[in-house]
């Protein structure tokens, strides 16, 4: 990876944490620069880009709160500013929208409209109106990457509304690859399972959690941010050119079925 990024733009959503920090370390790392979006964390942000920095990557923050009115055009007017500086334009080469938020009011019961209401607008209105306004600033060998979910086929207690919204997700980057393909720009979902993050630490550092839930993996360990990093960098690259349309699982092979018996 070292270097096949380099002169390449990106815009990462949620970067500043778990999942979306590693995919900016790992796309900086790489060459890119990269505009590290937040929600309101500055701390995290600043730790971020401090960090990308001190490895020789290059990066700046955008703070912007998802869910807010005018988000979208704030983060795009922020996002062109900091790379004309840096760059002298505003060409965008990836876009990873990775930022989302799970909190649910519950299963069909229980879900509020307003809770419902909330799990769309972030998890799938924004990232749709900032692909089509940040569209125009990708050219040839643009990439638009999407970060889903295995709860789009793992049925989850109480996760029913943010697993459609990750369903969305999934149909927007087929729908979509096949209308901006012509244009040299592929499109591709990355769909995490069981992934350590400081938000599910509470749960994954608990050895009897952690147990229990790798020994529903085909690969017996839970996931690292820096796993789905991995996966979302090489989509990046020019390597990956001819894939487009794809919903990839990246969970390490999460409840595929009863394994056969050892011994």
């Amino acid at each position: 990876m070292v270097a096949q990024l380099s002169d390449r733009t990106a815009l990462v959503t949620g970067g500043s944490r778990g999942i979306g920090r590693a995919i900016a370390e790992r796309l900086a790392a790489a060459g890119a620069l990269v505009a590290v979006h937040y929600g309101s964390d500055d701390a995290a942000a600043k730790d971020t880009v401090a960090a990308i920095e001190a490895a020789g990557g290059q990066a700046f923050a955008i703070r912007v709160e998802f869910g807010t009115d005018g988000a979208v055009e704030r983060l795009a007017a922020a996002l062109a500013a900091g790379l004309r500086e840096r760059t002298g334009s505003d060409r965008l080469d990836i876009l990873v929208n990775n930022a989302a938020i799970s909190e649910s009011d519950g299963g069909i019961e229980t879900e509020t409209p307003a809770g419902f209401d909330r799990l769309f607008t972030v998890n799938v209105r924004t990232p749709f109106f900032l692909i089509q306004r940040l569209l125009p600033t990708m050219g040839a060998g643009g990439r638009i990457i999407d970060i889903g979910s295995a709860v789009t086929r793992i049925a989850l207690p109480g996760e029913l509304a943010y697993a459609m919204t990750k369903a969305a997700i999934a149909t927007l980057g087929r729908n979509l690859a096949n209308e901006v393909g012509a244009r040299g720009i592929t499109v591709n979902t990355v769909e995490p399972g069981p992934t350590r993050t400081d938000r599910t630490a509470f749960l994954f550092d608990r050895p009897e959690a952690a147990a229990m839930v790798s020994a529903g993996q085909a690969i017996e360990r839970i996931g690292q941010p820096a796993d789905i990093a991995a996966v979302v960098a090489f989509l990046a690259t020019d390597d990956a050119g001819w894939i487009t349309a794809n919903t990839i699982d990246a969970t390490g092979g999460s409840y595929l079925g009863p394994k056969r018996l050892r011994g």
